[in-house]
């Protein structure tokens, strides 16, 4: 009887294994973070199919249709280049300040100063009209350059000097950016009280392939503009810099372990202005192609959020600035596909979770994930 009593119920397992994450303490293929990063990429779409599939809409029909309209045609991809012209100058800009955890979000404030400093120099002016096509371009990308490096070194001396966390205060840049170019753009620079500047003269224009037309036919109706080589430059510069030099190896070292780099006497605060700095230039850079490559004159509207797009396409890269290029490209066709989509917040909407997703699988890349079976009874 007292057997009976004392005998414990038999419970059995609903669910017969369980899930255990382990710490990595091996090293990882190095086609592991590409295939993971693809992986996300697919569950973000397949995510976003289904968001479209309970809004009413076909998923496989819009996702062709973004296809179509950014890489359907030779001139459907020209105009995709130039959305990603910038994308690759903010992806490097994210890329450097990333790779030694220095989480930049700041790279559209810095964006629309590199805008600002190339506009200056044909709106205060700098040069006058009648300068060679040449002398402005040079001078522009200067200009960009150093306003974009000013607006870096910000949030690099207030991280350095005071440990003010670089996201908030690189955030924050963002809005004063915006303002400061509002300002000049409604009260000092405007044309007839309307929310622009005057156009730039075409000495101030980047030249489009469409300008050979006459001499190489192929290249009419092209908008691909001269931006591109300034950018294929800049991410053979940013590799060698990061890969080749001994500034970079002490970048990538304090962002992997920056005990080691400051037993090995690293001046981690100063890479911290410097890095941010160069951040900065390459925002900024990409602020000066699509002012004078794109728009011609200083307006509001001249970012449709490259500076945060930028952040995935950094991500999605794995920091790498060859991948850079190839993932904006992709990224330049979301946004183009984005005037002809409706609602027009799709694009928008598949971006937020491709990053979401890519933030997720990075848990895979620290952590080993095991299956455990168990036994069904207790």
């Amino acid at each position: 009887m007292s057997e009976q009593l004392n005998a414990q119920p038999v419970r059995r397992r609903l669910i017969p294994f369980r899930i255990v994450a382990e710490p990595r303490i091996e090293d990882l293929p190095k086609w592991y973070p590409f295939v993971l990063s693809v992986g996300a990429v697919i569950v973000a779409l397949l995510i976003g199919a289904i968001v479209l599939a309970i809004g009413g809409g076909n998923p496989w029909r819009a996702y062709a249709h973004i296809a179509r309209a950014s890489f359907g045609s030779i001139g459907v991809f020209s105009d995709t280049i130039v959305k990603a012209i910038p994308l690759i100058f903010v992806g490097l800009a994210c890329s450097v300040a990333f790779r030694m955890k220095l989480w930049n979000i700041g790279a559209e404030g810095q964006f629309y100063m590199g805008a600002f400093g190339a506009s200056a120099v044909v709106l205060l002016p700098i040069l006058p009209a009648t300068a060679p096509t040449w002398l402005f371009i040079i001078t522009m990308i200067v200009a960009g350059l150093l306003m974009g490096a000013i607006y870096g070194f910000i949030p690099g001396i207030l991280k350095a000097r005071f440990n003010v966390n670089e996201v908030i205060s690189t955030l924050m840049l963002n809005y004063i950016a915006v303002a400061w170019n509002n300002y000049f753009i409604f009260a000092v620079w405007t044309e007839g009280g309307f929310q622009m500047s005057k156009m730039f003269p075409q000495n101030a224009w980047l030249p489009r392939l469409t300008d050979f037309g006459s001499e190489i036919p192929f290249f009419r109706g092209l908008t691909t503009h001269f931006g591109l080589v300034i950018a294929l430059v800049a991410v053979v510069i940013v590799w060698f810099i990061m890969y080749k030099s001994k500034w970079g190896y002490e970048i990538r070292l304090i962002g992997d372990n920056p005990k080691a780099a400051t037993y090995a006497g690293i001046p981690i605060k100063r890479h911290m202005v410097y890095v941010m700095m160069l951040s900065g230039a390459l925002a900024g850079l990409a602020g000066m192609s699509e002012i004078s490559g794109v728009v011609h004159r200083l307006q509001g509207a001249i970012s449709p959020g490259y500076g945060f797009t930028g952040i995935i396409v950094a991500w999605l890269a794995k920091l790498n600035p060859f991948a850079v290029i190839l993932v904006s490209v992709l990224f330049g066709g979301l946004i183009l596909a984005g005037r002809e989509i409706q609602p027009s917040g799709v694009p928008k909407m598949i971006q937020g979770v491709i990053l979401v997703c890519l933030i997720a699988s990075d848990y895979l890349i620290r952590y080993k994930v095991r299956i455990i079976k168990e036994s069904t009874v207790d």
